[in-house]
């Protein structure tokens, strides 16, 4: 079997698993824009080599073995993701295609030396957690900019990295992780929302967001009894 291509599934297998304990073969083939039987056949290969456990027509799950190579890549990718920001100014937007090639070759060596040359970092550059050298990630209590409600004041914990072009709005728009928020209106049909973004200084600014952004945007409530957002 092609190690990439494992890899690759794994840490698909991995990212979806955040939503569903189980991950259905016509998901993965969505998330990896492969053909639903192309799945079907890896999946029985991972399976036979325990790193998958598959029940027909119910999903797929990853094996202990599974999860542990998938959090290794995603590791890897993360922590090349910082330093190409940090080390070479690479923009956010461009770091998560270049993180794509260098995660199934990073030496465990060289891993350790970006680590290291980070300060041990917790987190991307989008805010994603990185696992440390165990595997493990901290829990988080976060939801999607989505779930809140008129009046709910939140700070952006996550922004998803696999869209460059919304990278890039979430950029110009200054909706970073740590970045605080609050929702000041959602329509009641179409579900725009409408934020005000702390931008520091005592300066905000307002912003209208659908939910191709709201959902693609982790946040963790901030009590009430903060001082509000100037």
């Amino acid at each position: 079997m092609n190690s990439q291509a494992i890899e690759d599934y794994l840490k698909a297998i991995y990212k979806l698993q955040v939503r569903d304990s189980t991950v259905l073969t016509s998901v993965l083939a969505s998330y990896l824009q492969v053909s639903p039987s192309a799945a079907t056949g890896m999946i029985k290969k991972m399976a036979a080599s325990n790193l998958v456990r598959h029940r027909p027509y119910q999903g797929v799950e990853l094996t202990a073995p599974g999860e542990k190579i998938a959090l290794e890549v995603i590791r890897h990718h993360r922590l090349v993701e910082l330093y190409l920001t940090e080390a070479l100014g690479v923009p956010w937007d461009k770091v998560h295609d270049e993180a794509e090639k260098w995660e199934h070759v990073l030496s465990e060596d060289l891993e350790d030396r970006i680590d290291a040359f980070l300060g041990y970092p917790k987190s991307d550059p989008h805010g994603a957690p990185i696992p440390d050298r165990d595997g493990k990630i901290s829990d988080r209590d976060v939801c999607t900019l989505s779930e809140l409600s008129t009046g709910d004041k939140a700070v952006i914990i996550e922004v998803c990295d696999e869209d460059a072009e919304i990278l890039r709005y979430l950029g110009e728009a200054h909706l970073y992780p740590r970045t605080e928020v609050q929702v000041t209106s959602v329509t009641p049909f179409d579900e725009l929302m409408t934020i005000r973004i702390d931008l520091g200084n005592y300066i905000s600014s307002e912003l209208v967001v659908g939910q191709k952004i709201t959902t693609r945007i982790l946040v963790k409530l901030l009590s009430l009894d903060k001082s509000p957002t100037a």
